[in-house]
């Protein structure tokens, strides 16, 4: 069985985790793009502007469906290769979808992007986790998991000014040629790791009841529902405060998200559990603030931009602690789980909010999205024993296995654990 070698206290290998970051930013941006698209798309498809709409819903869709069956059914497969070809399948949709002039060809290629995507995803944190050693692991993820927050805060607006300069096609063209190009990177840059031998590999439902698991789909479950909630529906909620400026808001919270990705990639590994009580503490005061003082200009645009910091890190520390609690061998399968239950929240969220706003109006969201936020919150506090503990256990581990000795960790997938061995060969 190949080995994968980590070396306590090398550099982060910074030119791999850069790749994977472009390739979640080509991700999102594949995702998001047709949104700020929809006058230009829908004349030359011959469709309503709201049908292009169903383009983002479409790959939604295949995303949720496709995670978990594709990742099992690639999981023998060479890691690199699958990485590979999950990026050529982005040129691939891309490419149709700037070619195309027909509608139900344009949803084929999104369905395409979204199998896609929920491959993507389900690789990504478990591929940062294997390249560094286990006291690094929050700083990797976060590195790659940035890749999102920079397409949300730069990525979309800008690729909406591309495509009103160039043309919708030519921007979805160059997505496609970002994707090969990413493909030359992480063939250059990214190690190889192997696939799981049938006899190695754990089912999916041991994976998913394994101690930590459950509490930390259920942080992501909460977390998104009550985020979507507000998010979606952020426009309707500033004309009910009477702030007309949208774009404001959000460029707001995009940037102070990529304030909240730094921040957590210096604290995930030093005290990721304190770290995410925070930041979801933070998410949990801005419905309040919301609800009560969002007539204020400042004060809206300071609990929007407070929202960003304490959003921006929170993704990155769930990860992390799913990656702890199911082990970087496991980390794909895991990683299938929460991009279900991430999509999952997403639309729970859209639908609870738009139905809100119908019952209610938009002065109902925030206290809307409140409830299940302090459920997430709740749930990491009660979860300090296996999904969020004090002090991350893999890390203590290599911290122990390390002592005394200038050795070499070398992590073996085996089964439901990791072997670690010390350079003179005896197991720990």
């Amino acid at each position: 069985m190949t080995l994968s070698s980590q070396v306590k206290g090398g550099r982060l290998p910074w030119s791999g985790l850069l790749a994977l970051s472009c390739a979640a930013f080509t991700a999102v941006l594949t995702e998001l793009l047709p949104a700020g698209l929809l006058p230009a798309m829908a004349p030359p498809l011959g469709v309503a502007e709201s049908r292009i709409g169903f383009l983002v819903t479409a790959y939604a869709a295949a995303s949720f469906v496709a995670a978990i069956p594709v990742t099992a059914a690639l999981r023998g497969l060479p890691r690199r290769p699958v990485l590979c070809g999950t990026l050529l399948g982005f040129a691939v949709s891309d490419a149709l979808v700037a070619l195309s002039s027909s509608y139900p060809l344009t949803v084929a290629a999104r369905l395409l992007a979204g199998a896609m995507g929920g491959t993507l995803w389900a690789m990504l944190a478990g591929y940062a986790a294997r390249m560094v050693p286990a006291e690094r692991r929050g700083r990797a993820i976060a590195v790659v998991l940035a890749g999102i927050t920079l397409a949300l805060a730069l990525g979309v607006p800008a690729g909406t000014t591309l495509a009103g300069a160039i043309g919708w096609r030519s921007a979805f063209g160059a997505l496609a040629v970002l994707a090969v190009l990413l493909v030359g990177w992480v063939r250059l840059r990214v190690p190889g790791f192997p696939g799981e031998p049938p006899h190695a590999r754990v089912p999916l439902v041991r994976v998913a009841v394994r101690p930590g698991i459950r509490p930390v789909l259920s942080v992501t479950l909460f977390l998104l529902l009550g985020h979507q909630v507000m998010y979606t529906y952020l426009g309707p909620f500033a004309a009910h405060a009477g702030y007309g400026r949208t774009g404001v808001l959000l460029a707001a919270f995009g940037s102070a998200t990529v304030a909240g990705i730094w921040l957590t990639g210096v604290l995930a590994d030093r005290r990721p559990r304190p770290t995410l009580l925070m930041a979801l503490a933070l998410v949990a005061a801005v419905p309040p603030a919301l609800g009560l003082g969002a007539r204020v200009p400042g004060l809206l645009v300071g609990a929007v931009a407070l929202w960003g910091v304490a959003f921006g890190g929170a993704p990155t520390l769930i990860q992390t602690a799913l990656v702890d609690a199911s082990g970087p061998a496991d980390a794909d399968v895991a990683t299938s789980l929460q991009t279900t239950v991430y999509n999952a929240g997403i639309a729970a969220g859209s639908l609870t909010g738009g139905l809100a706003l119908d019952a209610a109006g938009a002065g109902a969201l925030p206290w809307t999205a409140l409830p299940p936020v302090l459920l997430a919150l709740a749930t990491v506090a009660a979860g300090r024993r296996y999904a969020f503990p004090a002090r991350r256990p893999a890390v203590a581990a290599g911290a122990n296995a390390l002592a005394g000795s200038a050795a070499v960790v070398v992590a073996c997938p085996a089964g439901d654990h990791a072997v670690r061995r010390r350079a003179d060969g005896t197991g720990q």
